[in-house]
């Protein structure tokens, strides 16, 4: 098997490919992405310090070139993958020419529905980790926030004042709650979606811009859109930066529909004093997953995945075994 690593969560991702890979028995190659390799030496270290056999995991640190060889190398069974749309369908062309396994998880633009009957005062931290957790270079980061209209200002307000106290700065501080992005493009590519959430018809709350005192590092501040529309920019892509949307809505019905009405299928959660209410909601989204009251965007007993976009098959959970594995048949004579 190859597996391709992004760089957001370089450990963790690694450890999903690498864990599924060898409970199956297959011999895997782990490629990290060229912005975060160090992480991925300091895991063969532990391999090697575990007395993992010779031969079943190799970690080869490369670009996107040594990722299109691994893609199409005759050796490869199977590819696991994780990363953007674009690279993700590269890789999903290879592997279909060459009839090829792969799984791809590729993103997402994931709702949290707050239901009118939430109480805010533990909704709002907690929707807004799950927002911005990673300074918002999360795969299935909540970004659109979906508020009912009849507690509309109440909670936009809700919104702003706790991004208005995050603490934003050196992320080796243990009071920091939002650090640098990973690169200074990915802060230009950031500051796009910005710009063009500022000339639409969205209403820009809070942030917006760059922190003050902050040179050294890529940083870009918490940034909060009202009024959004939900078929614009910075509601359909991923910005995967600390940048959320609130989208007003008028009844349940309709915040599925919000929901649902997107390109991408990963994540999502229902926020509610009614745990029932909220799992009868969740069951609408078409989402691999859908969190109810809690951060949780990912279960590792479960599988993870999604929908269109989002990726094909499934990692983590039985399922995530059973991407490695091969069924087959041998037929002996009748009466042996």
């Amino acid at each position: 098997a190859a597996g391709i690593v992004p760089w957001n969560v370089p450990v963790f991702i690694a450890c999903m490919k690498l864990g599924a890979a060898l409970a199956a028995g297959a011999p895997i190659i782990l490629k990290p992405a060229p912005e975060a390799p160090l992480s991925a030496f300091l895991l063969a270290e532990v391999l090697l310090a575990a007395d993992v056999p010779p031969g079943l995991v190799s970690i080869l640190p490369g670009g996107a070139d040594l990722g299109r060889y691994l893609v199409a190398h005759r050796g490869v069974d199977k590819v696991s993958f994780t990363g953007s749309g674009a690279a993700g369908r590269s890789v999903g062309a290879t592997c279909g020419e060459l009839v090829r396994r792969c799984t791809l998880e590729l993103g997402g633009k994931s709702a949290g529905i707050i239901l009118d009957d939430a109480d805010l005062a533990t909704v709002v931290p907690q929707l807004l980790d799950s927002g911005l957790q990673n300074n918002g270079q999360v795969c299935a980061a909540q970004s659109r926030i979906l508020v009912p209209a009849t507690r509309y200002d109440e909670i936009i307000d809700a919104l702003a004042d706790h991004i208005r106290g995050l603490e934003v700065g050196d992320p080796r501080d243990p009071g920091t709650d939002i650090g640098p992005v990973v690169s200074a493009w990915q802060r230009d590519r950031i500051e796009g979606y910005l710009a063009d959430g500022r000339a639409g018809t969205a209403r820009l709350v809070v942030g917006g811009g760059r922190p003050a005192g902050l040179d050294a590092g890529h940083y870009v501040e918490p940034t909060l859109f009202a009024d959004v529309d939900n078929a614009s920019r910075i509601a359909r892509e991923e910005i995967f930066g600390p940048v959320v949307t609130a989208i007003r809505y008028r009844d349940v019905d309709e915040a599925v529909a919000i929901a649902n009405d997107s390109d991408y299928g990963l994540s999502g959660s229902v926020w509610t004093a009614d745990t029932a209410r909220g799992v009868a909601v969740a069951s609408r989204i078409r989402t691999g997953t859908c969190a109810v009251n809690s951060v949780a965007i990912v279960e590792p007993r479960s599988p993870f995945g999604g929908f269109r976009q989002s990726g094909i098959g499934r990692e983590m959970g039985p399922e995530g075994v059973e991407a490695y594995l091969e069924t087959r048949t041998i037929v002996l004579p009748f009466g042996a």
